[in-house]
């Protein structure tokens, strides 16, 4: 469509919800609605160009499409007969399809995926989230719709300004898309059958300093992650300016019209689609997440330690599920002579961690204290060692050796989205391996 047709889904594409809207009785989370209610994200496209740029090829539009999702939990599911890992392993699509999930295609991740509608395969899009007008749990997708009926009717499109005065449809302020519950809906998971808490970056947030009591000094998920634009990483420890623009070409000026590049720490995928700039997005926001320092105070007791401080994250580091994202400690000691003597958190030739590398992560269990792989096999979780909000983790390194007099002790935190240990037992084509992001680096002279 042509530019000059005005709609109102710029300012906040994933976070949208409506609390102080009355809710129609048929909008609850059990409805199903035919799809061709939904519109298309190029028709929105059409007033809000340059957002669905900033969309396109973000890890929300990619949800469906994302070959490492898809292939890892395809091989995640095979082999189940619990009945609770199966449900499980079936339940990813509610929150990387939604729009198939509630308009009845597909219904479950082993669905023949080729047949999905095209507007569904276009993942967390636009009238999904500008059609949400209120939250039942924050956990799992528990987003309650009210979307129009298609492009001739499209109802009422949810945003965060008041004074909003569309031509193609009707547009409602929300009070809710301005808080974090709206990206909890997704961003928090419980198992389907046991409830495990499998990820919990919302729950990270609520209790962190950034969920500040006062409103005027809380930093919301978009205060952060709808603040960040190419060479503005937005995180806690950088400045987070405003955005003015307008939502469209036509409308009002404002001082803030918040980004949908949506790129997280995803390093890989997005580059796959021909998202560089997203892969460079996600890099800058890493490289200002976290700091790294040694302390050498027990070097004669053939210790050292390591803190880590996670300086800029809204949420625990690593985030998302806690144990396939990868975020370690990877420490060398060179002699005077620049001789290797130490090494410790090097990947091997299968681009894989030993055993006793230090990594933030989640460890899930079987309900007998057993460490699973697979997530859907997840009945508890044994450990939690990752690094809270402004919190430092401080981590005792073992020597075999007390170091000599101009050594050179070097640690680097890293960080991939998947353990190359997984990726390596999927069959077929080889996957991987997915970049690995130097987060923050010190060197110290003895």
């Amino acid at each position: 469509m042509k530019k000059n047709i005005r709609y109102f889904l710029a300012p906040v594409l994933i976070l949208l919800a409506a609390g102080i809207l009355l809710i129609p009785a048929a909008a609850t989370p059990a409805k199903k609605f035919d799809l061709d209610r939904f519109i298309e994200p190029d028709t929105c496209g059409g007033c809000h160009w340059e957002i669905q740029e900033q969309w396109t090829n973000s890890m929300h539009h990619l949800s469906h499409k994302d070959p490492v999702y898809n292939r890892v939990a395809k091989f995640l599911r095979q082999g189940l007969i619990q009945a609770g890992e199966i449900e499980e392993a079936e339940s990813c699509v509610k929150c990387h399809t939604p729009v198939g999930v509630v308009t009845g295609f597909p219904k479950k991740l082993s669905d023949d995926l080729s047949k999905t509608p095209e507007i569904a395969t276009q993942g967390i899009q636009c009238d999904y989230c500008h059609s949400a007008v209120d939250v039942t749990r924050m956990y799992n997708n528990g987003l309650v719709l009210a979307p129009g009926h298609g492009e001739d009717d499209p109802g009422v499109k949810h945003g965060p300004f008041d004074d909003s005065e569309p031509d193609f449809h009707e547009a409602a302020f929300s009070k809710l898309h301005q808080s974090s519950e709206i990206c909890g809906t997704c961003h928090n998971v419980k198992h389907a059958a046991f409830g495990t808490d499998l990820e919990t970056t919302y729950t990270e947030w609520e209790n962190s300093p950034y969920n500040d009591p006062d409103p005027e000094k809380r930093i919301t998920c978009q205060g952060c992650h709808m603040y960040q634009r190419p060479g503005i990483p937005a995180t806690g420890s950088t400045a987070r300016p405003e955005n003015p623009g307008s939502a469209t070409e036509d409308s009002m000026e404002r001082l803030h019209i918040f980004t949908h590049y949506f790129v997280g720490a995803n390093t890989g995928v997005t580059g796959l689609f021909g998202g560089k700039d997203k892969q460079e997005m996600a890099v800058e926001r890493l490289v200002n997440a976290a700091q790294i320092l040694l302390n050498t105070e027990k070097l004669a007791k053939k210790q050292l330690d390591v803190m880590v401080t996670n300086s800029g994250a809204g949420h625990s580091i690593p985030t998302g599920v806690g144990d396939l994202r990868q975020v370690w400690i990877e420490i060398s000691i060179r002699d005077a002579n620049n001789n290797l003597v130490f090494q410790s958190g090097f990947l091997d030739k299968k681009n894989q961690l030993s055993d006793d590398t230090i990594i933030f992560r989640t460890v899930l269990g079987d309900g007998r204290g057993n460490p699973v792989v697979n997530l859907a096999k997840a009945r508890q979780v044994l450990s939690d060692n990752r690094i809270l909000a402004k919190q430092t983790a401080t981590q005792t390194i073992d020597l075999d050796f007390v170091p000599k007099k101009d050594s050179v002790i070097t640690a680097r935190l890293l960080y991939r989205g998947m353990p190359q240990k997984i990726l390596n037992l999927i069959p077929g084509e080889p996957l991987g391996p997915l970049p690995v992001v130097e987060m923050a680096k010190v060197s110290q002279t003895i």
